[in-house]
């Protein structure tokens, strides 16, 4: 048992706090006493992996040059995606801004799960 400085409460040895009035106590000597234990060596920092990274940072520029198309309003819905590269969609077409914002992101999220997962360890 130990006796709080403050207001001469007895507590457990586990308590780090007063339950009466909230002082902190003093860390006193367990009887028991531990084995020191070896001091923590300092470890190097983990990289992630900068090929992939560099290989997420060009999927995203092509993923910008080559947009995601859809046919005009005026035509029924298709998604002409990658075939829009070898034949180039009609002047009426757009660009999908949600499809576009799926396929970065969706890229963005694997490019950087994949250079944690394959990260450099020391």
């Amino acid at each position: 048992m130990q006796i709080c400085p403050s207001c001469h409460q007895s507590l457990p040895e586990i308590n780090r706090f007063c339950t009466q009035c909230g002082q902190r106590l003093a860390a006193t000597a367990s009887s028991s006493p531990e084995p020191a234990s070896p001091p923590a060596q300092p470890t190097a920092p983990e990289q992630l992996n900068l090929n992939v990274l560099y290989g997420m940072v060009g999927a995203l520029i092509l993923a910008v040059l080559l947009p995601p198309w859809e046919t005009p309003p005026s035509q029924p819905p298709e998604f002409l995606g990658f075939h829009s590269v070898l034949s180039p969609p009609t002047p009426e077409a757009i660009i999908s801004r949600m499809l576009l914002t799926i396929e970065l992101t969706t890229i963005t999220i694997g490019g950087l799960y994949g250079a944690f997962f394959f990260r450099q360890r020391p």
